[in-house]
């Protein structure tokens, strides 16, 4: 029997404020603070963005998980059906966001190809991730939709992946995701943040990314690391300075 949603994980609720602030900070530097509260798994390894120069992916995970195939299940004929699990996935991702994948890191066969991503942003879904992989690359790209995998996979899905359910917890490249967890995606990959530290830790990483705008100024006109960074009391004052004149 199918599982299709979670009765016991709560609803996201992100301010439009947290959200912003997230988009203006990079993955390494939440991976920080998210070690600074004693998260030190969040970052999904060897998942990359097939567009690294859009802006940042941010948006509650909503996910779908993969189990292996099975011939007597995993047909065309299936796949028509309105009750298939992964298109359902992309009709019932909510606008704003992140379709998260848990294809067991197998990337024999796609996770998603290009129609599919192009409906997701066509409803105004932030992105999709996987630690499988897609088909349709140019196609992909051309959505403008931020798409992060680990490897291309061209053949099609019932070859290897029969989706098994929506919206539950699973894991993604080694990590635990949680539906309504924010994930955060940048050049660099994907991070997941957990809900209820999200705001706080936004703010951590915007104040931080501030600070490095300094010390990065301060590099550059041949200053030393040592006392600038990391940060100390006496380079927090030249900082507060700093920012005042600068603002």
């Amino acid at each position: 029997m199918t599982a299709t949603s979670s009765t016991d994980v709560p609803p996201t609720t992100i301010s439009e404020q947290t959200i912003a602030l997230l988009k203006t900070v990079n993955v390494s530097t939440l991976t920080n603070c998210l070690l600074r509260r004693g998260f030190r798994n969040q970052f999904l390894h060897g998942v990359a963005p097939l567009d690294p120069a859009l802006p940042n992916m941010v948006g509650p995970a909503f996910t779908l998980r993969f189990i292996p195939s099975r011939e007597d299940l995993d047909t065309m004929a299936n796949y028509q059906l309105d009750t298939h699990v992964q298109r359902r996935a992309i009709e019932e991702c909510p606008s704003g966001a992140v379709l998260v994948v848990d294809s067991r890191g197998d990337s024999r066969a796609a996770s998603a190809g290009d129609l599919l991503i192009a409906r997701l942003k066509a409803r105004g879904c932030a992105g999709i991730v996987t630690d499988g992989g897609y088909r349709d690359l140019p196609g992909i790209r051309r959505t403008g939709l931020p798409s992060y995998q680990a490897q291309t996979a061209s053949p099609a899905t019932p070859i290897t992946l029969h989706p098994a359910d929506l919206n539950l917890p699973i894991g993604c490249a080694g990590v635990a995701v949680y539906p309504g967890d924010i994930v955060v995606g940048d050049a660099e990959g994907v991070v997941i943040v957990p809900a209820h530290v999200a705001a706080e830790v936004a703010e951590e990483a915007a104040a931080v990314v501030a600070y490095e705008e300094f010390a990065e100024e301060k590099i550059n006109e041949g200053r030393s690391i040592f006392g600038l960074f990391p940060a100390t009391e006496a380079s927090r004052r030249e900082y507060d300075a700093w920012k005042a004149t600068r603002s």
